[in-house]
């Protein structure tokens, strides 16, 4: 129940997966902010910097592609999309305001990817509920990354795109 004056959180969905059968690395992040959501793309606000540093990675300049052409990009470099969060409540897009969440059957999820052998999280709350569910002994490597996020300021755009960088290893 909001307090007076402050507006209920809006129940958010999260998008469907980019993967295909060639998928070797997945990014999960947690859940799509308004502007993704807004305009059904995944990492669309202007200040978050996944495009970039996925380009980085890849050696690619992605941020001048049509988000389509992205996605496409990205598949064909075996690199896979999601979100650990189906739906959750939520005002505005910090992940600090997710309440309710709904989560994915992520260990069902990469069990069906066969070429499948890194899984990264963007962002701790990626990292926190994506680890408990896909779990060990799956022979997956998980690797934690700092968030794309321009909430997350805390850390540099350059050590950022370091950190990001370990993704390098696993990319056909």
């Amino acid at each position: 129940m909001p307090r007076p004056g402050q507006i209920a959180a809006q129940r958010k969905a999260a998008f469907p997966p980019s993967v295909d059968e060639r998928t070797g690395l997945l990014i999960l992040g947690s859940l799509p902010g308004e502007a993704s959501i807004r305009q059904g793309e995944y990492y669309a606000h202007r200040g978050n910097a996944f495009w970039s540093l996925i380009g980085d990675v890849l050696d690619e300049d992605l941020r001048s592609e049509a988000y389509a052409m992205r996605l496409k990009r990205l598949r064909e470099r075996s690199v896979g999309l999601w979100d650990v969060i189906e739906s959750a409540d939520r005002e505005g897009s910090l992940d600090s305001a997710i309440r309710g969440a709904e989560l994915r059957d992520l260990s069902a999820f990469v069990a069906r990817l066969p070429l499948l052998r890194a899984v990264a999280f963007n962002g701790r709350t990626a990292a926190l509920h994506g680890r408990r569910q896909i779990g060990t002994g799956k022979g997956l490597t998980l690797i934690d990354l700092p968030s794309s996020s321009g909430a997350y300021a805390s850390m540099p755009r350059e050590r950022k795109a370091e950190a990001w960088r370990v993704l390098r290893n696993w990319i056909d």
